[in-house]
């Protein structure tokens, strides 16, 4: 969105400052979700669920992390409720902060540059789309829940037919 903005005159900032800010949040950002989690640890894990925050969140992530690992970090950029989790777990299991480093600018810059650089293009090509921003972010909302959902149902799925299976055995 905010490289559509920056390409229809809407902001007025320089598509290079909006792309090397954006960078730098989005890095700082996961910096401060590595250190929460390197410093709440633990007592995370024991947290009753809330209205801002939900135990099967930290859960999500907790599996998208242990099996891409690292891969987590930059891929999770692409998910709204990995990206927020994604860092913090990797706080909790203290993950080498070297590590940490390198794929939290390889995704930052991966992300940014995918999605405000789209924008920008887009929104260059097409000025009329400014006309029509609810329903971009309707839809990149949409677009970037639908994998996490699609999972979510297939685990769930996955665990009825266990539940079928153990109780055809039990039977």
């Amino acid at each position: 969105m905010a490289g559509l903005l920056c390409s229809t005159g809407r902001f007025d900032i320089s598509i290079y400052t909006l792309v090397l800010s954006l960078i730098a949040a989005g890095v700082l950002g996961n910096y401060t979700g590595y250190w929460f989690g390197y410093r709440a640890g633990p007592s995370l894990f024991k947290k009753d669920n809330s209205i801002f925050f939900k135990q099967h969140h930290i859960v999500i992530a907790e599996e998208f992390y242990t099996k891409h690992g690292g891969k987590a970090l930059v891929l999770g950029r692409f998910f709204p409720i990995i990206r927020t989790f994604a860092p913090i777990f990797a706080g909790v299991v203290k993950v080498d902060i070297k590590k940490f480093t390198l794929y939290n600018f390889i995704g930052s810059i991966t992300w940014v540059c995918t999605f405000t650089l789209s924008g920008y293009f887009l929104g260059r090509k097409y000025p009329q789309l400014k006309n029509y921003i609810e329903y971009i972010v309707i839809g990149l909302i949409v677009a970037t829940s639908l994998p996490l959902v699609y999972a979510v149902y297939k685990r769930k799925q996955h665990i009825r037919e266990r539940v079928n299976e153990l109780n055809k055995v039990n039977k």
